[in-house]
């Protein structure tokens, strides 16, 4: 299986489907085995904790739950619009991800 995503780490994003859809976030981590990406403020879930040490208290956190990396679409820097990810390769080798709306290449 190939372990590659089109949505790397620190990418702006637009949730396509479920309740967050049209929502925008920074992808925050990426998971290659279970092909998920956590974004920031996206998919909230409660998370219940207990005190583990005397003088520190339990309470409800609210925190990021990851979700499918085929429910978030790239947005592009240079035009603003949610884009497929296209591949460039160079001369040396060297594979650049490009917009494929304004064929505008990424830094990364």
């Amino acid at each position: 299986m190939n372990k590659r995503l089109h949505i790397k780490s620190g990418d702006e994003v637009i949730v396509i489907s479920g309740k967050d859809k049209g929502k925008k976030g920074k992808v925050l981590s990426v998971d290659l085995t279970g092909r998920k990406v956590v974004v920031e403020g996206i998919n909230m879930a409660t998370k219940h904790t207990r005190p583990r040490a005397q003088g520190q208290t339990g309470g409800i956190i609210h925190q990021e739950a990851p979700l499918y990396a085929c429910k978030v679409m790239h947005i592009c820097k240079s035009c603003g619009k949610p884009t497929r990810i296209g591949y460039k390769i160079l001369e040396n080798g060297q594979k650049l991800r490009m917009c494929k709306n304004c064929l505008e290449v990424f830094e990364k």
